[in-house]
C-alpha cells in the first residue's frame, strides 16, 4: 500500500491544516459553540464583525470565548448589502483584529448580499468591492453565486479565493448545481491549481461535505448545519470525518461509471466445471 500524502490548503499567507471552515453563530451557547468548533478539527473560523453582532443578548463578547492562539479568525462582512457598507465593515474587522494581534486581521470573507430573502450575491456591488478592498490590502475571499463567468471575474480583480455557493444560505440543500463548480474548477485553475476555490454556504449534512471535496475543491465553509444540528457536537464530527474523506477520495480517484457490472474477482484460472450429468 502506499500511503497518499496531501499539502496543507494555502490561503493568502495563511496554512490551513483542516480544510473545513467553521462559522460562530446560531449556536444555542457560547459552550455549545467552543465543543462544535473542537470537535470539528477546524483551525480557521468565521466571526461577523458588525460591532453589534460581537455581543449576545446578556452583552457578552463571543471573542471572549474563543481560543485565539488556537484558532485564525476570518473576519466576514455578513449582513451588508452594498460596497460601501460591506468595505466600512471590513475595514473595522481589520481594526479589532490588528488590536488583537490575531493573524486573520489581513483577510476577509466578503459578503455582499441582493436582498434578505434568498440571501444571494450581488454581482455588481460584490465586484466594487473586491476591487475596493484588493486595492486597500485585503487578502480577498468572495461569496458568489456559482456562476464561472463572475468566479472568473473576481478572480481577474483581485481575489485571493472564490467561494461559491453550494446553494442559499442555511437551506442545507447541499450542492445544486456540481456541474458549475467543476467549470468554475476548470476555469480558475488553469494554469493556476492551487487557486483555492471553497464551497460556502448550502451544506445541511455530512455527505453533502463530501461531495463537494470530492469534485475536487480546495475546502468547504459551513456554520447552520452544525449549529441547528439535533446534536452540533455529534454533526461537528461528522463534518469533520466527511471534508477529510472526502478530500482523500478526490485524490486517490474514483473509478469510472459504468452501465454493466464488471467482476472484482480474477477471470484468469477460473475452474472448469462439468455439465451435471444425470
Amino acid at each position: 500500500m502506499t500511503e497518499t500524502t496531501d499539502k496543507p490548503l494555502r490561503i493568502g499567507s495563511h496554512t490551513l491544516q483542516s480544510r473545513l471552515i467553521v462559522g460562530t453563530g446560531k449556536y444555542d451557547t457560547f459552550e455549545a459553540m467552543q465543543k462544535s468548533l473542537d470537535l470539528s478539527g477546524t483551525d480557521c473560523i468565521t466571526v461577523a464583525v458588525r460591532r453589534e453582532r460581537l455581543y449576545d443578548g446578556r452583552g457578552q463578547n463571543i471573542l471572549d470565548h474563543l481560543d485565539l492562539s488556537r484558532y485564525t479568525l476570518l473576519p466576514n462582512t455578513a449582513g451588508c448589502y452594498n460596497a460601501v457598507d460591506a468595505v466600512r465593515v471590513a475595514r473595522m474587522g481589520r481594526e479589532i483584529l490588528a488590536s488583537l494581534e490575531n493573524p486573520g486581521a489581513d483577510w476577509v470573507k466578503l459578503e455582499v448580499l441582493g436582498d434578505s430573502k434568498t440571501l444571494l450575491p450581488d454581482p455588481i456591488e460584490l465586484l466594487k468591492a473586491t476591487e475596493t478592498l484588493v486595492a486597500d490590502g485585503f487578502a480577498v475571499l468572495c461569496y458568489t453565486s456559482d456562476d464561472p463567468i463572475m468566479a472568473r471575474r473576481l478572480k481577474r480583480a483581485g481575489a485571493t479565493a472564490v467561494m461559491p455557493a453550494g446553494s442559499p444560505i442555511g437551506s442545507g440543500q447541499g450542492v445544486l448545481n456540481p456541474n458549475n463548480i467543476r467549470i468554475i474548477l476548470e476555469y480558475l485553475k488553469d494554469g493556476d491549481p492551487d487557486y483555492p476555490i471553497i464551497v460556502d454556504a448550502g451544506v445541511g449534512t455530512a455527505s453533502d461535505v463530501a461531495f463537494a471535496m470530492e469534485l475536487g475543491v480546495d475546502g468547504v465553509l459551513l456554520n447552520t448545519a452544525i449549529a441547528h444540528a439535533r446534536d452540533p457536537l455529534m454533526m461537528a464530527r461528522a463534518m469533520s470525518a466527511a471534508c477529510a474523506a472526502g478530500r482523500l477520495a478526490f485524490l486517490s480517484g474514483r473509478i469510472p461509471r459504468r452501465l454493466y457490472a464488471t467482476a472484482s474477482s480474477p477471470e484468469e484460472g477460473v475452474i472448469s466445471t462439468r455439465p451435471y450429468l444425470s
